[in-house]
């Protein structure tokens, strides 16, 4: 009885490994057999894991291991690294925590920063690299994140890396415009396609209907909010000026859409949400007390605007190859490539046999069949195919935009590096740096829309699609 228990038992467990191996190769490495090389997507949705991965590991040094860390009463050289430069504060407890907590953030973030400029260079080198050797990825990063724990504070996270950071943070916002842009554009040509597919009259005026309504709910959204901001961040004329201004430049681009052909009103209501989203992030870091009455405390509602505006632009760079497509400044040679390579690693022996014997009979066609002939025309007897280069792919690109996510996720998670809590404000100087470079993100992004609105009338025989 017991030979029969322990036989069951270990097919149980042996059964159990094989899937999670394979459930661990189908999410980190090549989901399909071992001749077959990874689809073309794939690099780009295991670095959206890896980010997600990256999110999680920060939540749990921020709010799990910093606290636990500064609260033991054992004292190494991993709990000096971890509190370097926490220790101060008049002795506040809570701003402590907060410090320890931002450190954490800090150290998961920075090694998918430089895991990602690694992969950028690996990429440039070699363009394929992008979709090869993922669980050797995983395996590094966690060796990365673990390295990070055994360094101090001071000044690699605590100055460094934090500016860093803020500045990587900084583009990303310029860069969210084009996945988000590319977002709505996507979702004003879907239901408009499906308008005009639709049998009756009545089914075209429901999907432009929703079209109108979804506009409608971002302008209520972005009208509430600016309502709010006036009601509550007002009261010195720094914040004024930034909530007038995004009031003003939300109508402006919304009058300049609605007067042409460019753009469309979807898209423009979603730039103006993303602008009133940016206002209140500024306003929130503003360090004086009189019209922020937020200061001293952690921006809950901010993170959770960040990290979930982070989450809809990952999903969208992962799963969008049009969002890839403008990244890439419209270059969809990385695409393409790969997807060809795929092909060609697919054919079957006879295919490869079928080749050789056209070779020896000098034709080409020779035993093929009619479905997967190649037309003559296409043949190249002199072999000039053989001296066409092929597209290089721009893989590298995505891994560089993946690594400014990386700075945006350290500062949506640590309040763009400020240290607050209960009340009290640590170093008011970087909510003001921070305020700064997050107005003027929201400004530059206005810019680019209304410019690109107002370019294609201004230049009438230039290109701009």
């Amino acid at each position: 009885m017991a030979s029969i228990l322990s036989c069951i038992a270990t097919g149980a467990v042996w059964c159990f490994c094989t899937a999670t191996m394979s459930l661990f190769s189908s999410c980190c490495g090549n989901d399909k057999a071992s001749n077959i090389p990874p689809s073309a997507t794939s690099g780009r949705k295991r670095s959206v894991l890896l980010l997600l991965l990256t999110i999680a590991i920060a939540f749990a040094f921020q709010y799990g291991v910093g606290p636990y860390v500064l609260k033991i009463p054992i004292s190494n050289y991993v709990t000096d690294a971890w509190t370097d430069g926490c220790t101060g504060f008049g002795g506040n407890i809570e701003l402590q925590e907060q410090c320890v907590g931002n450190q954490g953030v800090y150290r998961a973030t920075s090694s998918a920063l430089v895991f990602f400029v690694l992969a950028a260079m690996a990429a440039y080198c070699k363009p394929t690299a992008n979709r090869e050797a993922w669980p050797a990825k995983y395996i590094l990063f966690i060796f990365l994140t673990i390295a990070t724990c055994f360094i101090p504070n001071d000044p690699l996270f605590s100055v460094i890396y934090l500016n860093i950071a803020r500045t990587g943070g900084f583009f990303f916002v310029i860069v969210q415009q084009i996945i988000i842009l590319d977002l709505a554009y996507n979702w004003n040509d879907s239901w408009v396609e499906k308008s005009n597919a639709a049998d009756t009259e009545s089914a075209q005026k429901r999907w432009l209907g929703a079209i109108l309504t979804s506009c409608a709910l971002l302008l209520v959204v972005s009208i509430t909010g600016v309502a709010l901001m006036f009601a509550y961040f007002t009261g010195c004329a720094t914040n004024t000026a930034f909530i007038s201004i995004t009031i003003v430049m939300t109508i402006l681009l919304l009058v300049l859409q609605l007067s042409g052909e460019e753009g469309s009103l979807l898209s423009s209501c979603i730039i103006g949400a993303y602008g009133t989203y940016l206002c209140y992030t500024a306003v929130s870091k503003n360090p004086n007390d009189t019209c922020n009455p937020q200061m001293g405390e952690e921006d809950v509602l901010g993170i959770i605007l960040g990290i979930g505006i982070t989450l809809l632009s990952l999903a969208w760079t992962g799963y969008s190859i049009t969002a890839e497509n403008r990244i890439n400044g419209g270059d969809s040679d990385l695409e393409e490539t790969l997807v060809v390579d795929e092909e060609k690693a697919n054919k079957s022996a006879d295919d490869e046999e079928r080749k050789v014997t056209g070779v020896v009979t000098n034709n080409p066609d020779y035993g093929s069949t009619e479905e997967d002939s190649t037309p003559a025309a296409t043949a190249s007897p002199s072999g000039d195919d053989a001296d066409t280069e092929l597209p290089t792919p721009v893989s590298w690109k995505l891994n560089l935009i993946l690594a400014l996510v990386s700075c945006f996720i350290a500062v949506s998670l640590t309040g763009w590096g400020s240290i607050e809590a209960g009340g009290n404000a640590a170093n008011p100087d970087v909510s003001r740096v921070s305020m700064w470079m997050i107005v003027v993100s929201q400004w530059i992004v206005y810019i680019l829309y209304a410019w690109s609105l107002a370019a294609p009338r201004l230049f009438p025989g230039r290109d701009f699609s």
